[in-house]
């Protein structure tokens, strides 16, 4: 199984400000999905904690605050990599997300390669039933749905 998505546009700014759109205002931008939830309840907002070691964490409307992952690359403007971890995943599993910022002209281009599916097990929950190819089609529509909803904000 090819183990990754990848989903890539461009934004009308310069890369110093798409980086600071994509982590300082995540909370914002960032939509829900059902099939990728975070949580084990009503989805939350989403926040990056700066710098190598930082958390991504989503808080819930009552204050409790769940860690999705780990920053584990802090480049500004240039890169982010940062561990991510659904709630239905078995507890030693995460994934790796890599967000790329590279000036073209006088836009950015943002890639985002989500990979490490290949690690949750066949009869995961996290699959929903989904076959390899499904499961990672659904996984790249979300990236793109997502890459939409930051672009309209990073300008």
């Amino acid at each position: 199984m090819t183990s990754k998505v990848f989903v890539a546009l461009r934004v009308k700014a310069s890369p110093e400000r798409a980086f600071a759109a994509f982590v300082g205002e995540i909370g914002a931008w960032w939509k829900p999905n059902g099939l990728f939830q975070t949580t084990p309840r009503a989805p939350g907002v989403l926040a990056f904690e700066p710098g190598e070691g930082g958390r991504l964490t989503e808080t819930l409307a009552n204050g409790k605050v769940f860690e999705i992952g780990r920053v584990l690359v802090w480049d500004p403007p240039n890169r982010l990599i940062f561990s991510w971890r659904q709630a239905n995943f078995p507890l030693e599993l995460k994934t790796e997300v890599e967000v790329r910022f590279e000036a073209v002209g006088e836009e950015t281009r943002v890639s985002v390669e989500h990979r490490g599916f290949d690690q949750v097990p066949a009869d995961s929950v996290a699959r929903h039933g989904f076959p390899d190819q499904a499961l990672l089609m659904r996984l790249a529509e979300w990236w793109r749905a997502l890459l939409g909803s930051y672009r309209d904000r990073s300008v």
